[in-house]
């Protein structure tokens, strides 16, 4: 591929930017737009009122999904909040496979005293058609020997799941990065990069495109250079375009798997 826009961050509103964007030219849709939850992200981006929050999220919901191919997919990072009404729009435009949990593992203490503390976000996975690209092989998670050893028995032998291993699991237990886990750079939402690269596997053929209309400190970028995958994306904020662009820079380090992300 040689288009000028593949492989590129750019810092600009990703409703003007989209326009660069061919439609039909993208495999994966994965985003973390903000939840208007009032955090700052150097703009008014998270302060807004509800309706005009859902109705912002609908119009780049509108741009963004031609330029997904015809069996390509969606990956959002969502609240409770606010979950229901955008699932609700998305399920109008595309058909829902998943609803993934995301524990972040957020220590028990603090928190409120008059409702139950939320530590979760919500991921909605949306496809446009019932042939849509989907790799599980690429994101099975392996059998310990222990449980090899307990399925010997003759009527397992050869079965390629023990072998591969199994479908992981809508439950993902994997903890926030804190302010001194290696990955973390200066943003207050940072996603993990083993999830993101679930998704990327899963999701995204090798050499394909995967589109983030909020890259954030560009964890959705970093993911598919890591993946072998392409990537294009947009960013508001000036300083975490330079936070992407330092981390895309950086030499790759390996990730270190959770243990509850591997078993989820």
């Amino acid at each position: 591929m040689t288009e000028t826009w593949l492989n590129q961050v750019f810092c600009e509103d990703a409703l003007a930017g989209l326009a660069r964007i061919p439609d039909g030219s993208i495999d994966l849709i994965l985003t973390d737009p903000p939840y208007n939850l009032g955090k700052d992200y150097g703009n008014a981006s998270d302060q807004q009122t509800v309706d005009d929050y859902l109705l912002w999220t609908e119009q780049w919901i509108d741009a963004a999904l031609p330029k997904l191919k015809p069996n390509g997919s969606l990956y959002i990072f969502l609240t409770w909040r606010f979950s229901p009404e955008i699932f609700v729009m998305l399920k109008k435009r595309m058909t829902m496979m998943n609803e993934i949990i995301w524990d972040r593992r957020v220590p028990s203490m603090g928190g409120s005293v008059r409702s139950f503390s939320s530590v979760h976000d919500t991921i909605g996975f949306f496809v446009r058609r019932k042939d849509y690209y989907f790799d599980l092989d690429a994101v099975r998670i392996p059998y310990d020997a222990e449980t090899k050893k307990a399925r010997s028995r003759a009527i397992f032998i050869g079965a390629k799941w023990l072998e591969v291993g199994y479908n992981p699991k809508d439950l993902w237990s994997v903890s926030r990065l804190h302010r001194e886990h290696p990955e973390r750079a200066d943003h207050p939402t940072q996603k993990p990069l083993e999830i993101i690269e679930r998704m990327v596997k899963a999701s995204c053929p090798p050499d394909g495109v995967v589109l983030d209309l909020f890259m954030g400190s560009g964890t959705t970028a970093v993911a598919a250079k890591r993946c072998g995958r392409n990537y294009v994306g947009f960013e508001l904020n000036p300083e975490y375009c330079a936070i992407i662009n330092q981390r895309l820079a950086a030499p790759e380090t390996p990730i270190k798997k959770s243990r509850s992300l591997v078993n989820s």
